[in-house]
């Protein structure tokens, strides 16, 4: 069990009790797109997958709301995500993460490298009822920012390219909705241009209806190891 310390936009703070961590993968609407980000996977390695999509559950330990991660070595990436948190009190919320994940081990394995990084979320969560029904409009986005500063817009897209999240819940749990204190991160967006590791990583989803966004700013500190 992972407890993590949020709050609801209007200031109301939840402590988030996770029980089960769900990462949802090629879990784009289009298939076009799906095929996509699997070729674009496939070009550093990665098998396609046998099935779309494809869920993978991992420690809740790994849910993190620090503004920093420790990776092993340079060859990790972040992607933006929803997340969706279905809780006891509250209900089910929505959030902003992303699913670090080691490149070099998911080209061997993709349910070992979902494991080996933390996956960042950012405090602040709106109630899943507010943006129901202007879902497909929300826009996700990540930069990535360099060594030398610059900041480079890393991925962007609506959630009308992804699964809507009932379906989601259906595929991945055979029910209409979630157990609660269950997290699913729910697929991404594709990137911009090659797939790159950065030092730090901003997220957002941004409500272009009611005006707001989430957001989440975090850096990675590439431990090193010798062989």
């Amino acid at each position: 069990m992972k407890t993590v310390a949020c709050e609801i936009e209007s200031g109301t703070p939840v402590h988030v009790r996770v029980k089960r961590l769900v990462i949802a993968g090629w879990a784009g609407r289009d298939s076009a797109e799906v095929e996509h980000h699997i070729r674009e996977l496939e070009a550093i390695g990665v098998r396609r997958p046998s099935a779309v999509p494809c869920f993978y559950e991992v420690s809740p330990d790994l849910l993190t709301t620090l503004a920093r991660i420790d990776v092993l070595g340079a060859h990790s990436s972040g992607e933006v995500e929803v997340v969706l948190i279905q809780t006891e009190a509250d209900g089910l919320l929505v959030g902003i993460g992303s699913d670090h994940t080691d490149r070099r081990v998911e080209s061997y394995d993709v349910a070992v490298s979902k494991q080996m990084c933390a996956k960042p979320l950012g405090r602040t969560l709106w109630r899943y009822s507010d943006v129901a029904a202007h879902w497909d409009a929300l826009i996700a986005r990540s930069w990535r920012i360099d060594s030398s500063g610059e900041r480079v817009r890393y991925q962007e897209g609506t959630l009308a390219r992804l699964m809507h999240p009932e379906h989601l819940i259906r595929r991945a749990f055979g029910a209409m909705s979630m157990i609660a204190e269950t997290v699913l991160f729910c697929g991404t967006q594709p990137v911009i241009g090659p797939l790159t590791s950065a030092g730090v990583y901003e997220l957002e989803l941004h409500d272009p209806v009611l005006g707001r966004s989430l957001r989440h700013r975090y850096s990675v500190d590439a431990l090193t190891h010798t062989e």
